[in-house]
Formats: C-alpha cells, structure tokens, sequence
C-alpha cells in the first residue's frame, strides 16, 4: 500500500472510534469487529474477509503508542498540505524519496511506517495472531478443564527453516530494492515507495527454491495442542498463548493464538459474577410449613432449610459452592424459591385451602394498597 494510501485512509473510521478513543477503547472496537467479521464466522464472504482485513490493519497502527502517534502526524502534514506536489517535486522544495531516505525525523517516521528504509535489509518480523474458539461445558468453565485443540497453522518450513531457499543455499539480497522490499516510483509530481516488483516485497530473492515450500517459507501443519481453560473463564472471553501463532518472517517470533471460550448453557445454573443462581420450586406446604430440600450443586447436593412461611422470590445463600476464583476462594450459589401453586387439586386439598383463605383473607394483605378517592 503506498503513503497516499495509508495515510488517506482513516483508521479511527474503520474501527468506529474517536481520535482520541483511549486503547482500552480502541481493543473493545476491534474485539467486536474482529469477531463478527472472522473468516471461521464468514466462510466465502469476499467483503467480510476484505473487511477483516482492513479493520486487522487500523488495529495494528492504532494499539501500537509509536505507530499510533506516526500515523496520526502524517495525517496531519497531509491534510494541512504540507506534503503537496510543487516545481521541486512538494511544496517547499522537499522531496518524498529524500525525505523517506532520512533515518530520523519525517523519514524514520515515513519510513518505519511504509517501508522506506531502501538500501537495508529487512527486519525480522513477528508472525500474524492467529484466532480459534473451543465450545465447553458450563461445569468445566466454572472449575476449568484441559482440552486438545487441532490446528491448521502456518509455520516456518523445517526443511528450509524459513528462508525459502533450498537447503544449503541462501537468499540473495534483492539489486531492485537493496533489500528494503520497496522501490521508489514517481506518480505525477510525487515519488512513493511500493512493493518491489522483482522481489514482490520480501527484499531477497531464491535462485534454488526450497521443494517442500516452494520457496515461500512457509508450511501449513496440521497440530495438537493442550489448553488448559482456567477456572471461572466467561463465555466469549479470550486467552492468549504466547507464540503459538503463524511463524514469524525472517528469522522473526511466532504470533499469538487467541482462543475464544464458548460456553454451553445449563440446564439448571446460570452465572451472576463470581457467584452461580438457580431456581427451587417448592410447594405452598412447603413453603408455608418449612421444609428441608436436598438441592444440586456442580458438586454435591446440599440439604437447604426452607424456613415456614418462606414467601416465592427469596433468596438463599450456599456459602462456597459457586464459581472459583483467581485467589483459590469460592463464590456462593444463590437459591431463588419460587412457590408453586397446583393446577389441580383434590376436593379435601381445596376444603384445606377454602379453611387457610377464612383464616387468612388476602383482603389483609392489600390493605396497605387502598386509595382514598378524596385525596386522589
């Protein structure tokens, strides 16, 4: 992509944020972008992959502090035309090829951004991020669980440990571009770097290319790898393991691999925090008597004392049987009664329940609800 390019678009607009969005900000957009739009989500979706694209790349710039200020002055010195094109190439007699041929200032800024270091080799670089998500049980996010993940991953080519030459051979510095990956092509009055043509933007050239990659470097491995799902994990949350991603170029580190939790529901518990909620159904005697209920856990079941004249919607409290946390303690499980009325009873039940309305009528219960018309 040249500077016109880079610099024109606007990667605050890709991402839905504010130019002074903070990086917390910033990730939160690109979370929900990157999850929508993920091609494992978007299979043979042309846009949503170009789209993916394009917001991976404003996440770059932006959540890196140096790149982020770099871009932000270039867009500046753009938009206040202070890079125009005039009689000596720009405004002002300054030439862009001079000025990305500089190692500080304007060109370390113009040149770290869109490879303009012409003349240098290119430096090793960080492998891609890579994305999965794993689907779990309730029970195992709750107390955590260690499960195999099978990728498909790009990795360094082992018979050419990346270099893509055959081995026993090396890469040869590209003559086009000295090695930078990019050449200087004037268009009308400007001079902008693009990718080497001869070396399609790698800097080196094989003359004897690796048989098992081709000369790319790189191979698609199939792989297992162990995760251990901590507990308490939430559904969608992220873990990230360090350098389990696509194999860095030249010599570079691995990428990550960001696995996405997906929690199945449960039949009976729901999370609130640290703490797990469920609903007892218990019968009016129950409620009205008191009772001791035996009620389940992930673990154990416990006995809970249900006192009499429980009302529906209170609440009880399991010290220790929620959700585990960072520290090794344990959140409570939080017992929600709720009493249920029959829908058919027999004639004695209803003498019973004829007898309890004379003896408590719900006239007494609402009389706290009566308006005085006169007072409105």
């Amino acid at each position: 992509m040249s500077v016109r390019d880079s610099v024109q678009k606007d990667f605050y607009v890709v991402l839905g944020v504010a130019k002074d969005a903070s990086p917390a900000e910033i990730k939160k957009a690109y979370r929900t972008l990157a999850r929508k739009l993920h091609p494992d989500k978007n299979s043979g979706d042309a846009k949503a992959e170009a789209r993916f694209k394009e917001v991976s790349e404003a996440y770059d710039v932006l959540s890196d502090p140096a790149r982020r200020s770099e871009y932000d002055e270039a867009r500046a010195l753009f938009a206040g035309g202070g890079l125009r094109p005039g009689s000596g190439g720009f405004s002002g007699g300054i030439n862009l090829e001079d000025l990305l041929r500089q190692g500080d200032g304007l060109g370390g800024m113009f040149g770290g951004m869109f490879g303009g270091d012409r003349g240098r080799a290119r430096a090793p670089r960080r492998g891609g991020d890579l994305e999965t998500a794993v689907t779990i049980e309730f029970a195992d996010a709750v107390r955590g669980v260690t499960v195999p993940l099978h990728l498909a991953v790009p990795t360094s080519c082992l018979a050419c440990t990346g270099t893509g030459a055959r081995a026993g051979t090396s890469p040869r510095t590209c003559p086009s571009c000295g090695g930078s990956g990019s050449v200087m092509r004037g268009q009308g009055g400007f001079a902008l770097p693009e990718p080497c043509r001869d070396c399609r933007g790698r800097g080196s050239l094989v003359d004897d290319p690796c048989p098992e990659c081709h000369g790319s470097g790189t191979a698609t491995r199939e792989r297992t790898i162990t995760v251990r799902i901590p507990a308490g994990v939430a559904d969608g949350q992220r873990i990230r393991l360090r350098g389990k991603g696509s194999a860095g170029e030249r010599g570079g580190p691995a990428g990550d691999l960001l696995v996405v939790t997906q929690v199945r529901p449960h039949s009976i518990f729901r999370r609130s925090g640290d703490h797990l909620t469920m609903s007892l159904p218990v019968t009016v005697s129950e409620a009205a008597l008191g009772a001791e209920i035996a009620v389940p856990t992930l673990d154990t079941p416990v006995t809970l004392r249900i006192p009499a004249g429980t009302t529906s919607g209170r609440t009880f409290r399991v010290k220790g049987r929620g959700v585990e946390r960072r520290a090794g303690t344990m959140g409570d499980l939080l017992v929600t009664v709720d009493v249920a009325v029959p829908q058919h009873i027999s004639a004695a039940a209803r003498a019973a329940f004829e007898t309890l309305a004379q003896e408590h009528p719900g006239a007494e219960l609402r009389e706290h609800l009566r308006v005085d018309a006169s007072h409105g």
